[in-house]
């Protein structure tokens, strides 16, 4: 049977090691898969599903070339895939039997070093999981192309876990074989990551060094799980992680995956790109390690208000720089990617042209160290302590490699000449090989007198010299050695020939040979710098960040905020910063944002489209950029330092786990109420519009006294619910505002402006016309408001002639309303009809109708009363 063949044998076992990952199997120049393997690779890569064997005994098979596998393989990892590469690791020469082969590495989406699925700003991380106890979980996490190590304690619920995870745009996640189900499902609800498994967390060795600055052994074992996965799957040293930090999850602004997807702080609600997003306006780095940092700073704001000061202080120095600081950007353009090079190296995987591009930036250090001394010279040693490390490295990169030297390591062309002494000889005998046969080709021609005489090649008989049958009495006696005989002519050899001929074809083979040597030598000595070579990277990308900081503030007007230790929030003329970039200059509408004792709660009415949400999100990011160290798009700014922001703008459900729009709303809302601190900030977007008129009011003035009672956390509120208005007279820190708007002549102009106040109307079928809705629904829209209006006044007119103690007879039994219609007659003269419809009247629960079953049963007693 074809599956037991010897290699098929080997194939399963190998196979039965890794069940959750493609097996590419090296056979000659094509990875090759089989059986569900080859049938799913098939599908995902488009490519032609074949078959091994005859009739029953075929299985399935599929390949891919060795020489294009990566693009195969990043394919499979950008879908989440797992791959474990098999190579052979004898000579097939020397095999008895079946060549050896071994997984030499197993790709994740975690654990990728390069292709697709990396971008150039943004981490890829894989996360390590070790659950402690109930409120208590290890998170370890490392980019493995930058070496960057941390790891934290949380102690609370998984949301909090969750949370940590989906922040930081975790790839793959690394959890024990025995954690429990639901917190994985929970855990990939929220956060769409391969799962992979690691139960061994005895930390080796050899890596001790990482971890000797923490002091908790929870920490130690959450990191030795991360560090046992990566050994385990890619079966080689790791010498370029640096020292596993630990951060606090307290020392930054907290948001859940909503807030940052509602205030689009890394992409876009509607198309998922950078484009339209805060991250769009505030990365204005130009390497790639600065554009990951701001990222980095983006998704984890600072709460240490000294941290912050600081980072504002140096953006101050390089705005007031601007030429310094233009020409330090200009000279950061040609800074090259340090931290994923020295990943590289360490890998193993580097190549010449890419220590060419490391060697110019190193080269590019004293220079910025200039610029820096000129803008923050306090700054200089902090930044630059590690310049003179790699000064011996630069030397041996400008000795050994030339300028601009091919991709390919294996293909030459990468050693300066005069490197080295026998490297220079096969070079100069592949070079010159050519001109010497031609040169001797002439000097035969003239000693011998046979003009046609001509030295060939060919890959059988190497070179010769060829005579014409007509000439051959020409040559001297004894001259050449006759090699090979054809219809009209001969081929000779000559001793010299031959061993010139030697040094030619092997010079090539060799040279190639050793200058791969020499280039493996000139990288592993380059490993002895990885540290001072990320300490570099980490200063630079830093200075990066912080000069953009500086060039947009300069540019789109910013100022430097302050910060209030009495939780006062005093914005003048603040801007959303994404939103004025996309209108047309001198359009945008700024708005104050005053919050401070007795005003802790704004609550927003206005029309629709009139910017109330904007006004909400614009308050948050102002914030965020804030506490990140950036200027902000005001006049002035005055904020307490938020340690939470919590978001509920805009309608989304989760069809997939069976939540409807209202309850996704209730979820969210319940995280805001439950998480916040009064240092908080809370955003709550139209609140209860997800079920009927009453149930929606009654539940968001609810919530609007529950924050204002309880949490006492800074809070925007906008509603529709007008009604919701009058809580200014029973809560004593919240304030109404609107969006004004003004209508002449049947139109409606919205000046953006949000003034004190409440609003007296929506708007909404004037926006309806906005949206070109046919006119014979806006018309008849209209005519149905007037009636809903006139129908509510009457309803209204007549709920005031009745006394108050006849209002709570409302709520009354069958017998009670008896007597109310009865002292009413006894008053009022009034017929069987109307009898009839007060009747009708009294015995409704007007308070929870919708406003539809108010419209009908005001028709049902119009039609009585006919």
């Amino acid at each position: 049977m074809a599956q037991n063949t010897p290699m098929m044998k080997q194939y399963l076992e190998i196979k039965a090691q890794h069940k959750d990952a493609f097996l590419f199997f090296r056979l000659g120049d094509f990875y090759e898969m089989f059986f569900e393997d080859a049938v799913l690779a098939a599908q995902e890569l488009e490519i032609t599903l074949t078959g091994r064997g005859q009739g029953e005994e075929r299985i399935p098979m599929c390949g891919v070339p060795y020489h294009s596998a990566d693009q195969y393989m990043s394919r499979l990892i950008e879908k989440g895939y797992k791959i474990a590469l098999c190579e052979q690791v004898e000579d097939p020469k020397q095999a008895k039997g079946v060549v050896k082969r071994e997984v030499v590495k197993v790709l994740t989406p975690g654990t990728m070093m390069y292709g697709n699925t990396i971008k150039e700003k943004e981490n890829n991380y894989l996360v390590a999981l070790t659950k402690f106890s109930e409120q208590s979980y290890g998170i370890a996490r490392t980019d493995l192309t930058t070496g960057e190590c941390a790891v934290t304690l949380i102690q609370g619920d998984l949301d909090e876990v969750i949370q940590d995870i989906a922040s930081s745009g975790t790839k793959e996640l690394v959890v024990e074989t025995e954690l429990d189900p639901n917190v994985l499902k929970r855990i990939q609800e929220k956060c769409p990551v391969t799962v992979s498994y690691e139960n061994e967390t005895e930390l080796h060795e050899d890596y001790h060094h990482l971890v000797k600055s923490l002091q908790s052994d929870q920490l130690v074992t959450s990191f030795a799980r991360l560090l046992q996965y990566l050994t385990r799957t890619q079966k080689r040293a790791l010498g370029h992680l640096q020292q596993v930090k630990h951060y606090q999850n307290s020392a930054f602004m907290k948001m859940d995956t909503h807030t940052k997807r509602n205030l689009e702080l890394t992409e876009s609600l509607r198309e998922k790109k950078k484009a339209g997003s805060l991250l769009a306006i505030v990365d204005q780095t130009v390497t790639a390690m600065g554009g990951r940092l701001v990222k980095n700073w983006i998704e984890r704001p600072l709460i240490n208000q000294q941290e912050i000061e600081n980072r504002l202080t140096l953006v101050t120095a390089f705005k007031d720089a601007f030429f310094e600081r233009e020409e330090l950007r200009d000279e950061l353009r040609h800074v090259y990617d340090l931290e994923r090079l020295a990943g590289r190296i360490a890998y193993g995987s580097v190549n010449a042209r890419e220590l060419v591009q490391l060697k110019r930036s190193l080269q590019k250090t004293p220079l910025l160290k200039e610029y820096i001394n000129k803008i923050a010279p306090t700054f200089v040693d902090r930044w630059f302590s590690t310049e003179h490390q790699v000064d011996e490295l630069i030397d041996l990169l400008e000795r050994s490699l030339v300028e601009d030297p091919p991709i390919s390591v294996t293909d030459g062309g990468m050693i300066r000449p005069g490197y080295h002494q026998e490297l220079d000889t096969y070079r100069d005998a592949s070079m010159n090989g050519k001109q010497w046969i031609a040169e001797l080709e002439q000097k035969e021609k003239v000693e011998t007198g046979v003009r046609s005489l001509k030295i060939g090649f060919n890959k059988v008989f190497g070179y010769y010299i060829e005579v014409t049958r007509a000439n051959l009495h020409l040559l001297p006696e004894g001259r050449y050695e006759r090699k090979q005989t054809l219809t009209n002519a001969e081929r000779f050899i000559t001793p010299e020939l031959k061993e010139k001929e030697a040094l030619i074809l092997n010079a090539e083979e060799k040279m190639e040979q050793l200058e791969y040597e020499l280039f493996v030598v000139v990288r592993e000595e380059a490993k002895l710098y990885l540290e001072y070579i990320q300490q570099l990277a980490h200063a630079i990308s830093e200075i990066d960040v912080l000069a953009g900081f500086a060039a947009v503030s300069e540019k789109r007007h910013y100022v430097r905020p302050t910060f209030s230790v009495k939780r006062n929030i005093d914005i003048v003329d603040g801007r959303h910063p994404v939103v004025e970039t996309v209108i047309e200059k001198g359009q945008y509408v700024a708005n104050d944002v005053q919050m401070h004792e007795g005003r802790e709660m704004l609550l927003i009415t206005g029309p629709n489209m009139a910017g109330k949400s904007t006004y909400m999100r614009q308050l948050a990011l102002l914030a965020i950029m804030a506490q990140i160290g950036c200027y902000v798009p005001a006049r002035s700014v005055e904020l307490p330092i938020f340690d939470q922001v919590f978001t509920r703008i805009g309608a989304a459900d989760d069809l997939a786990s069976g939540q409807s729009t209202f309850m996704v709303e209730m979820l969210e809302t319940k995280y805001a109420l439950t998480k916040a601190t009064e240092n908080s900030l809370i955003l709550l977007d139209e609140i209860g519009r997800g079920t009927s008129t009453y149930d929606g009011m009654a539940l968001a003035q609810a919530i609007i006294e529950y924050i204002h009672d309880v949490v006492r956390a800074k809070t925007l509120f906008s509603t529709h619910y007008h009604e919701l208005t009058q809580l200014d007279e029973t809560l004593k820190d919240l304030q109404n505002v609107h969006v004004s708007a003004v209508e002449e002549n049947g139109t409606v102009v919205f000046l953006h402006k949000v003034v004190d106040g409440q609003a007296d109307r929506s708007y909404g079928i004037y926006v309806a016309e906005l949206a070109q809705l046919p006119s014979q629904v806006t018309e008849r829209a209209e005519t149905l408001l007037k009636q809903f209006e006139e129908s509510t006044t009457t309803l209204q007119v007549q709920q005031t002639d009745v006394k108050e103690e006849q209002q709570l007879s409302l709520f009354m039994d069958e017998p009670e309303t008896a007597v109310l219609v009865k002292e009413r007659k006894s008053t009022v003269d009034v017929s069987e009809q109307e009898e009839k419809v007060l009747k009708k009247l009294v015995r409704k629960d007007v308070l929870n109708m919708t406003p539809i079953e108010a419209i009908q049963f005001i028709n049902e007693l119009q039609r009585l009363l006919k």
